[in-house]
């Protein structure tokens, strides 16, 4: 989806048409019912935090987090679909819905303050993307984001996909408002003028392909602007979004001439010369799952591929 992750692409595809891959691995294929998330409820139990207006408009996502709170393995067990099965990616490995169940059960949650990043609910399928800082009942304490997919199942709802980030490294956004690839934005003028102040300054042009549904696409964006990756990327690069749209069909001809694989994911990156010349682009889906990135591996990316000394 991104990947961007999994989950965005598959969200958006189903939602706007929607490719919130956000997606492009194995599990991507396999949830193709699954959706981009956008959010996360509160806690429901005594011990959990008030719950953000927003999500009491989907009961299901907080009855979720009612059973992580009071580890009830059987209630939490019955959200995750079993025809078909739920999938799960955790740092771009798929598991079982039981390893994220225990995964919850293990945590044994006190407290869950959790932070809606964003959330669409429709007549039968729903999506969530959240922030949780969790603490368990021996005081330890993590940070999750968490993208859960969700399906209307006969008269109940069932989560069909998760993709789950561990502690993320990177700053996580805390809603995806930023218009970070504008609607009527002509990308073929902006890599014109990207070319030409790259050619006057001795830089190289840096393409990211995706798209505003991309969680994975604002997690980088937040990285590209921060103190550690800033200096490097102003001072090599002149910086081209290239919108690829809700079905991810958008500017097709870029798509070709960069050769990127869109069925690897989003956010997918190519770098060229001030000439237009292809220098390098991503085949593996690199930067996919963004989320769960360092500031070192996308600096390593930086250097490696930015503009050689005079």
């Amino acid at each position: 989806m991104y990947s961007c992750g999994l989950l965005d692409v598959i969200c958006e595809r189903n939602e706007l048409r929607m490719s919130g891959p956000t997606m492009s691995r194995p599990m991507k294929i396999v949830v193709t019912l699954v959706f981009c998330v956008a959010a996360l409820a509160s806690a429901l139990a005594q011990t959990a935090t008030s719950a953000p207006a927003d999500a009491a408009s989907f009961p299901p996502f907080q009855q979720w987090t009612g059973a992580v709170l009071t580890g009830d393995a059987a209630t939490l067990k019955s959200f995750y679909s079993t025809d078909p099965p739920a999938q799960v990616s955790v740092k771009t490995q798929q598991f079982p819905a039981d390893a994220e169940i225990n995964f919850w059960l293990d945590q044994k949650v006190r407290t869950m303050k959790v932070e809606i990043v964003r959330l669409v609910v429709n007549p039968d399928r729903a999506s969530v993307i959240f922030r949780g800082a969790l603490v368990s009942s021996d005081g330890h304490s993590m940070n999750v984001t968490d993208a859960q997919g969700w399906r209307k199942q006969g008269d109940s709802w069932r989560i069909v996909g998760i993709e789950r980030t561990d502690n993320p490294v990177l700053k996580q956004p805390s809603d995806m408002k930023k218009n970070i690839y504008p609607d009527d934005a002509d990308a073929h003028a902006e890599i014109k003028e990207a070319e030409e102040k790259a050619a006057k300054e001795h830089k190289r042009v840096l393409l990211v392909f995706g798209a505003n549904w991309c969680f994975d696409c604002h997690v980088l964006d937040l990285a590209f602007h921060g103190p550690q990756l800033a200096p490097v990327v102003d001072a090599n690069y002149e910086v081209v979004h290239v919108d690829l749209g809700p079905d991810e069909k958008k500017n097709p001809d870029l798509v070709k001439e960069f050769e990127i694989p869109l069925n690897k994911g989003i956010p997918a990156l190519a770098v060229a010369e001030a000439d237009g010349t292809l220098v390098v682009s991503q085949k593996n889906g690199e930067f996919e799952d963004a989320r769960g990135m360092t500031p070192e591996a996308l600096a390593e990316f930086l250097n490696k591929w930015k503009p050689q000394a005079r």
